[in-house]
This record gives C-alpha cells, sequence and structure tokens, in this order.
C-alpha cells in the first residue's frame, strides 16, 4: 500500500498539500485496504485490479481522519503517534490535505485498472453512498451533535451512530472484492456489519484500558467529554462479551466461503485483541 501511494502522488508538484496526503496516509493497521484485497482473493480477483480500491478507501479513511483530528471537530494533536496534519502544518493546509484525499479515492476507484465501467461505477457510487450523509459524515454528525445533547445516548442510538461512523467504509472495504466480481455481496455485508461494530467497541475498550503509546492517539477522550459508550452504557465485562458475540457472528456469516475465509476470519479475531 505504501508503494502504491508513492506511485500515484509521485506524479503530483510536490507542494505541501501533496506532501501531507503522503504524511496522512503513511501507517495505520490498513484494515480496509486489507479487507478489499482479501474479499477480492476469496473471490478470484488478483491484487493488481483490487489495490486501487484497497488504495481508494485507504485514501478516503485518512481523509476523514485529517479533518476529525482538525481543532472544529475532535481537536487531536496525535495520530498514529505522530503530530496530526494541522499541527506538522497548519489548518488550511490540513483542510485541503483531506479534500484533496477524498477526491483522490474516487480518482483511484474509477481508474481503468480497477475493470470494466460498469463495476467501476458501482463502485464509485456505493463508496460515495458509504462516505457522504447515509454513512460515515452522518455517523460524525451524530457524534458532534451527541457532545451538546441534553441527555446521553441511548445504546441503539450509539449502535445507529457508529454504524455510520464507523460501520461503513468497512462494509464498503468488505463487499469491495464481490463487487469486483459483479458476486452477491450478502455474505460480507453480514460479516462487516458484525465486525464494524466489534472494531467499535474494541475502541471503545481501547480509550478505557489501552495505553496511548501503543495506541499512538490520546486516550480517556470520551470519558473526560462525558460521551456515552458502549462501555460506559454496558460496562467493560459486557462490552468485551458483547464484541466477542459480534466476532463469532462475523465469522458464522463467512460460512458459505467454507475454508477460503479464513484469513478473513483472523482478521475478525485481531479487530478485537488489537492493542491500537
Amino acid at each position: 500500500m505504501e508503494a502504491q501511494f508513492a506511485t500515484v502522488l509521485a506524479g503530483l508538484e510536490q507542494v505541501p498539500i501533496v506532501q501531507g496526503m503522503g504524511y496522512a496516509t503513511e501507517g495505520g493497521k490498513r484494515l480496509r485496504g486489507f479487507l478489499v484485497l482479501e474479499s477480492a482473493r476469496l473471490h478470484g480477483i488478483g491484487p493488481d485490479r483490487a489495490i486501487w480500491p484497497a488504495s481508494a478507501i485507504e485514501a478516503l479513511h485518512a481523509y476523514s481522519l485529517v479533518h476529525d483530528d482538525l481543532p472544529c471537530m475532535d481537536d487531536d494533536d496525535l495520530r498514529r503517534g505522530r503530530p496530526t496534519v494541522h499541527v506538522k502544518w497548519d489548518d488550511g493546509t490540513a483542510v485541503l490535505v483531506g479534500d484533496a484525499l477524498h477526491s483522490l479515492a474516487f480518482e483511484l476507484v474509477a481508474r481503468p485498472e480497477t475493470g470494466p465501467a460498469p463495476v467501476r461505477a458501482d463502485l464509485a457510487l456505493s463508496l460515495a453512498q458509504a462516505a457522504g450523509a447515509r454513512g460515515m459524515v452522518l455517523g460524525q454528525a451524530l457524534d458532534m451533535a451527541a457532545e451538546t445533547a441534553d441527555a446521553p445516548l441511548t445504546l441503539a442510538q450509539i449502535t445507529a451512530l457508529q454504524a455510520g461512523k464507523t460501520g461503513a467504509l468497512i462494509e464498503w472495504a468488505a463487499c469491495a472484492g464481490a463487487r469486483l466480481a459483479e458476486a452477491d455481496t450478502t455474505p460480507l455485508s453480514r460479516y462487516a456489519q458484525a465486525l464494524g461494530l466489534a472494531f467499535q467497541i474494541a475502541d471503545d475498550i481501547l480509550d478505557v484500558e489501552g495505553d496511548a503509546t501503543k495506541a499512538g492517539k490520546r486516550l480517556q477522550k470520551d470519558a473526560e467529554a462525558g460521551k456515552a459508550t458502549f462501555v460506559s452504557l454496558l460496562g467493560l465485562a459486557a462490552a468485551k462479551r458483547r464484541a466477542s458475540e459480534l466476532v463469532e457472528q462475523a465469522c458464522a456469516a463467512l460460512d458459505p466461503y467454507g475454508t477460503g475465509a479464513e484469513t478473513l476470519r483472523e482478521a475478525a479475531q485481531f479487530v478485537i485483541a488489537r492493542d491500537n
């Protein structure tokens, strides 16, 4: 993935915005890109095609983090163990870096190397829906609104919020391989819905008991802000049990693929075992 971004960005004028794009796309768990590549492999699609939507989803995810870290949103100064983009450069540069990464995502998914025109159109449309006011941006807006709400969110409201904020891009990534193959996305959609919720619960758990050095970001922000989370509503032990149950559901959704989906099952286990 690093080599892919280096190649793509090398063709652009090396101004601070492009440097920031490279900076923002370095490191991270690469879970979303991995899901694209692995779901593609599951459907007989090679990395020469799958790398384009895989890098697209990582670019889109990076844009969301750059904007989320801005002072007007979460106001974070550390991401992946390094200064956030607006701290390393400035707020205006960070806004433009995020804008450029957002555009780059759709450029990458629409590249001819991805496949036939109908496949590229389907990927672009579904990515727009997952990223915008039906998905991630909606989830972010609900999250921001919750910070000033009169009452904490309920469990059902948090679940719906996270289905957009975190789950939508994870679901798109997991289904991308089936879209590339023009196959049924239902099993991978069910897998990803459970996986995305488990991922968020694991994040809430890490925010409470994680190591900031390993996480590479400031922790215990939610408690300081008085925000309701899966941990605050369920309790730590019950949240861990719920995450494990969701991983079991995710793995069961892969039954139609048999042993061919073992790597995706391992990824689901990783989501709740990670320390960053």
